[in-house]
């Protein structure tokens, strides 16, 4: 029996906005790539990548 703790799950992201006005990061107000009228948590490419890191498997 094999278990991935290091799979956090199937995760959508939003939709790419074509163009402006951008949704604000939720961390660090900065714009992000979402379109504005996106409903959940957006963040930016900077914060999204921490983010990543921070709940990445360490080992």
């Amino acid at each position: 029996m094999s278990e991935d703790h290091c799979t956090i799950g199937n995760v959508p992201k939003p939709p790419a906005a074509d163009g402006p006005p951008y949704a604000d990061c939720v961390l660090c107000r900065e714009p992000t790539e979402y379109p504005e009228s996106y409903k959940g948590i957006t963040l930016c490419p900077v914060c999204e990548w921490q983010e990543a890191q921070r709940t990445a498997c360490s080992g």
